[in-house]
């Protein structure tokens, strides 16, 4: 027996899924669909509410065209309609105080807890370089998979990449210190020709249960 815990089109969406690596080089997105995008994807989880991420939405030709050098001219990056450079950040107590003060001035927030996750934060990860680059990994790499499913509900492809030059990407593009570029992300119509989902490992080889 088959049990779907989630709405249908959820579960269609995750078993959909493809990684696209051909686009339709003529589709285009306006503004405000790449705003969309990075909206829905900012809805992720995120330690204590961090939220400590960015996108690079590279969608000029220009822009396309410096980015596709620094990921080994991979053509689907000229292609996708825009590719999202995925910016992982160090948690920082500042930016936390600042992200839970709506939280807080909605009433379901108490000022004192704020207050203790702030210290957390400041505790756990203020000059402690290793922590704050691992943080940094993983709550982009949320972000990121909340923007591979916000494109499928737009009707999108979209393909995760990691084969680029990480200091050439966050030099070329501005990225500052304490930031770290986790990922590209493709994004597009889909050309014919792509594979389908890649068959799984099956569950009885990924869990154990005790």
């Amino acid at each position: 027996m088959t049990v779907h815990v989630f709405p249908s089109e959820i579960v269609s969406a995750i078993e959909s899924r493809i990684s696209a690596n051909l686009y339709d080089r003529d589709h285009l997105l306006s503004r405000e669909q790449i705003e969309e995008l990075v909206r829905l994807a900012s809805l992720a989880p995120s330690a204590y509410n961090l939220q400590n991420w960015r996108f690079i939405a590279v969608s000029s030709p220009e822009a396309k065209a410096r980015l596709t050098d620094a990921a080994y001219g991979q053509r689907k990056v000229l292609d996708a309609a825009v590719t999202f450079i995925i910016v992982g950040q160090f948690p920082s107590h500042k930016a936390l105080a600042r992200r839970l003060e709506p939280s807080v001035a909605a009433g379901f927030m108490p000022r004192e807890m704020a207050e203790s996750w702030v210290g957390v934060i400041s505790d756990t990860f203020d000059g402690k370089a290793s922590a704050s680059h691992d943080e940094a990994i993983r709550s982009a790499t949320f972000a990121a998979s909340f923007l591979i499913f916000a494109a499928q509900s737009m009707g999108l492809a979209s393909g995760a990449m990691t084969g680029f030059e990480a200091e050439r990407v966050a030099r070329e593009f501005g990225l500052g210190a304490g930031e770290v570029p986790v990922m590209l992300m493709t994004v597009g119509r889909a050309a014919e020709g792509n594979w389908p989902q890649k068959p799984r490992v099956p569950v009885a080889e990924l869990i154990e249960h005790v």
